[in-house]
């Protein structure tokens, strides 16, 4: 249970802040900017979940908006030797194996493509296109910080998941496809 009973703490006014471990790093550690921009994708399915869309969707949006903080929960606690007493809130594979039934279940009902898609369509599909390249900074993010620390491998395949679920997702959004905008490569070259 998380409890809040104080807003701002004056613990982060010299540009440091804690960790899940307690450790204290700068603000602009790779660790704190990848959980931040998970932060930020969270928000922006939160944007995306006033516009119109079917239930279904708005409801698995909700099941990632919380499986994100989960995310946010194992990038804020490095991984230890030895583990801590209490073990840490980790991605697990059931995640990320949810987040790929879905993609299945919704592809089987998307026109095929023929091209690469233009991010726009419906007001929906327009903010899950922007939230799926906000996806994909913040797992090369991750990925970034893989180089110099331990990283639960789940949390990379979790976001390049979510990524291609919101791909799929914005196609949904334009009637399965059908109003997709095309890329026509060179079309106004000259």
């Amino acid at each position: 249970m998380v409890y809040l009973n104080r807003i701002y703490t004056k613990s982060g006014d010299g540009g440091e802040t804690s960790l899940g471990d307690g450790s204290r790093v700068p603000k602009t550690h790779p660790r704190i900017s990848a959980y931040g921009g998970v932060d930020e994708l969270n928000s922006l399915l939160g944007v995306a979940l006033t516009v119109e869309m079917p239930k279904t969707l708005a409801d698995r949006l909700g099941r990632v908006q919380n499986d994100l903080f989960d995310v946010g929960a194992d990038l804020c606690v490095p991984e230890s030797d030895p583990p801590p007493e209490r073990p840490p809130l980790r991605v697990m594979e059931s995640q990320v194996a949810r987040l790929e039934q879905w993609i299945d279940d919704v592809n089987e009902r998307l026109q095929p493509l023929e091209s690469f898609i233009l991010p726009g369509g419906s007001p929906a599909a327009a903010h899950l296109h922007h939230a799926r390249t906000v996806c994909r900074r913040i797992e090369a993010g991750v990925i970034a910080l893989t180089q110099t620390e331990t990283v639960n491998p789940q949390v990379v395949m979790y976001l390049n998941r979510l990524s291609d679920l919101l791909f799929v997702l914005a196609r949904d959004c334009n009637r399965h496809g059908a109003d997709d905008r095309l890329w026509e490569p060179g079309r106004d070259a000259k």
